[in-house]
């Protein structure tokens, strides 16, 4: 079984920044893509970054410019470093790869 852990989350202003962390339990996480997903409150979960194995990066549109979505295989552990948050983007924030999903860590921006 593949456990995902997010971490990283927390509360900070508009136009700060915060660096999250996806720890994968399996040397799989390689040969996977990696993603990150949000949800807010009261909407739909939406994609907001992935990187293929071979580092192929994808942003949705609210997003660009603003976050990057990096991976260390060596380490198993996938990042979505985020400035210049909105308090739009606060959400709870989900790794994910293939079919497997971590818990979500929960970011905050106030404005």
């Amino acid at each position: 079984q593949v456990q995902l852990v997010e971490s990283g989350g927390g509360l900070v202003q508009a136009g700060g920044s915060l660096r999250l962390s996806c720890a994968a339990s399996r040397s799989f996480f390689s040969s996977y893509g990696m993603a990150w997903y949000r949800q807010a409150p009261g909407k739909q979960r939406e994609s907001v970054a992935s990187i293929s194995s071979g580092g192929s990066t994808y942003y949705a549109d609210s997003v660009k410019g603003r976050f990057t979505i990096s991976r260390d295989n060596a380490k198993n552990t996938a990042y979505l470093q985020m400035n210049s948050l909105e308090p739009e983007d606060t959400a709870v924030y989900y790794c994910n790869a293939q079919q497997y999903w971590g818990k979500g860590t929960l970011v905050t921006v106030s404005s």
